[in-house]
């Protein structure tokens, strides 16, 4: 099925380009989501003269995604989640929660804005793309953890999994100890 792009389509295509999509495709997210007209005859000239509205407006959207972009790019957020002692969470950190603990410190941006291929199912630092735009996209760093303490030492890098805490020095001094003592027994 031939569309009309009435904005710029990431994989797709720049504004006012006619492409070729699948029909599914362009019924159900591009001419749903008003991302394109089907490629008429009639279509084609209603986009022509409404052209430079729709750039006019692409280029006003633009410039406040831009303006959010200074204020949120490289900013952290933290998520506290239960997780395993291998640092494995319970559940998983979906799109969702990352928009509302977004938005929980003074942002707007929705759920579908985050460029997140599978959900955060691990505890630790996490860059996440957010995609304001289709021009204008920034990175994230999601901090999850088991408490605010925890979070804290993520952030300076310390590790925080047992696991990773386990330090063999410790365990040696310890059995030495313990063979020093078994071994004054036996005398």
């Amino acid at each position: 099925m031939e569309v009309i792009l009435l904005e710029r389509v990431a994989k797709l295509g720049q504004m006012g380009e006619t492409v070729n999509v699948k029909p599914g495709y362009a019924r159900n997210f591009l001419l749903a989501r008003g991302k394109a007209l089907r490629a008429t005859a009639g279509n084609k000239k209603h986009f022509e003269t409404q052209r430079a509205q729709l750039e006019a407006r692409n280029l006003e959207r633009k410039t406040e995604a831009q303006a959010v972009a200074e204020t949120l790019e490289g900013k952290s957020f933290v998520l506290i989640r239960q997780s395993g002692e291998t640092g494995v969470l319970y559940g998983s950190v979906s799109t969702r929660d990352l928009a509302e603990v977004v938005t929980a410190e003074g942002f707007t941006v929705g759920r579908d804005q985050f460029a997140l291929n599978q959900p955060i199912k691990t505890l630790g630092l996490h860059t996440v793309p957010v995609v304001l735009h289709p021009e204008v996209e920034v990175t994230v760093t999601v901090n999850v953890a088991r408490s605010p303490e925890e979070a804290e030492r993520q952030a300076r890098g310390e590790s925080t999994t047992e696991r990773e805490a386990f330090n063999l020095d410790d365990l040696g001094l310890e059995v030495g100890a313990a063979l020093a003592e078994a071994g004054d027994d036996r005398e």
